[in-house]
């Protein structure tokens, strides 16, 4: 098997990666005098924020990326700093040294959930993190605890061409305000082990039907995340609509209801919940899962390995991902943040991101590269494949946001809040 299970095995440790020098860089002199937040701060708890995010008048933001601080610690989902030690030609860690060696040191966290994100970045990164690539389910809750700081996306040159769906969407930009600067995005997906699922499935049931799911009890695979509710959520709007549910993160009651009892009804057939991406790998390698959701990390990584598996978008359709570079509102390294947000939607490097984890990068002037295949996970005509530009795939994929008590509609405070998903989803694990 590829080696990029590793990064997941030290993820208690994270990378570290240092340059030989620490010269400073040509930056402009004019630094990024603080990271402080311009949002008001919520709860200083970990949990999710139940209100809109709230944002105060723009503070003063910088005018110019100043000299940076040495290093850079961030908090990242897998796959998302490569140094070149998993698969060798996707390094994008120590060019970006090369070309900053004032911020000579890169220092990686790992993190395996938006939960776990959250919990890590509280107090604004408590001065321990410059950032994080956040999820829709993570970052207004961020933004709303003031966790992370407004920033100037001038600053970031190939900005003005990432798509423009992304370049000021509702998971990081609050009144005009950018809290970030957008990374990629992609589907959670059904995939199953061809040689032992069949016939194939087409449809959710294949995990949420006991009869579907019954020749494969025990090695039925689940997320550990909280927001997997809203994946049950999907399966019942499309099965039951006298639910009436319209959006599978804002559920009343009922609905939350019926979902959580759809999961409850789930538990008894699921052998692992997955969190870290490589569990998930090993355990489809070993047979010990043969169906279930995941990302196309996962399946590209066991295809490579010559694991017979396939993955589909359901007809029910599905949840997905759209990430975020954000700055931690208490970075002590801003200005090398500010260069690595800057680094990672430059085409090259959106590039090398896209094809190693499998996913649509931000930027599309990386598609004239990916189309082409850069390395050994690349795809011919990868940007038409990963619906790159098409906004209306983008629309049809319900993506991760976090819960709110404001249904954001005519049922007013209605819904239920993200804390209450972590807390009954906690009990289905439980069995409880």
């Amino acid at each position: 098997m590829r080696t990029r299970r590793w990064l997941a095995t030290v993820a208690g440790l994270g990378i570290v990666v240092s340059a030989c020098t620490s010269t400073a860089s040509s930056s402009p002199s004019a630094s990024v005098a603080s990271a402080a937040p311009s949002t008001a701060a919520a709860s200083a708890s970990g949990g999710a924020s139940s209100t809109a995010p709230s944002v105060e008048p723009s503070s003063n933001l910088p005018t110019a990326i100043g000299t940076g601080e040495g290093e850079l610690d961030i908090i990242v989902w897998g796959g998302y700093a490569e140094d070149g030690s998993n698969v060798k030609e996707y390094d994008w860690v120590n060019p970006f040294i090369k070309a900053n060696p004032d911020c000579g040191k890169v220092n990686v966290k790992p993190a395996d959930t938006s939960d776990a994100m959250v919990s890590l970045m509280q107090g604004g990164g408590g001065g321990l993190y410059d950032g994080v690539s956040a999820s829709g389910d993570a970052s207004n809750t961020l933004i709303s605890r003031g966790d992370v700081a407004e920033v100037n996306v001038d600053l970031i040159p190939d900005f003005k061409d990432i798509s423009p769906f992304l370049q000021s969407p509702a998971h990081n930009t609050v009144n005009g305000k950018h809290f970030g600067v957008s990374h990629g995005w992609g589907g959670n997906t059904l995939m199953w082990r061809t040689d032992l699922v069949k016939p194939e499935p087409t449809s959710w049931d294949a995990v949420f039907d006991p009869a579907k799911m019954e020749p494969y009890k025990g090695k039925v695979t689940a997320y550990d995340g909280s927001i997997y509710v809203a994946d049950a959520a999907i399966y019942l709007k499309a099965h039951k609509p006298e639910l009436g549910i319209t959006d599978p993160y804002e559920l009343t009651q009922d609905q939350f209801t019926a979902a959580i009892d759809l999961l409850k009804a789930q538990h008894p057939y699921v052998g692992k919940y997955w969190a870290g991406y490589a569990d998930e790998i090993d355990n489809f390698t070993s047979g010990a899962s043969v169906v279930g959701t995941t990302w196309p990390y996962q399946t590209n990584t066991l295809k490579a390995s010559n694991i017979a598996v396939k993955a589909i978008v359901p007809t029910e359709g599905m949840t997905g991902w759209a990430d975020t570079w954000m700055l931690a509102s208490q970075a002590k390294h801003p200005n090398c943040m500010y260069k690595w947000m800057a680094w990672m939607v430059t085409p090259h490097v959106q590039t090398q991101v896209a094809e190693y984890f499998g996913e649509a990068p931000a930027n599309p002037k990386a598609c004239a590269e990916l189309d082409k295949t850069y390395g050994s996970y690349g795809v011919k005509d990868f940007c038409t494949l990963y619906s790159v530009n098409d906004k209306s795939f983008y629309d049809s994929i319900s993506f991760w946001k976090t819960p709110q008590t404001n249904c954001g509609d005519s049922r007013g405070s209605t819904c239920i809040p993200y804390d209450q998903w972590v807390t009954q989803y906690q009990a289905v694990k439980a069995g409880s």
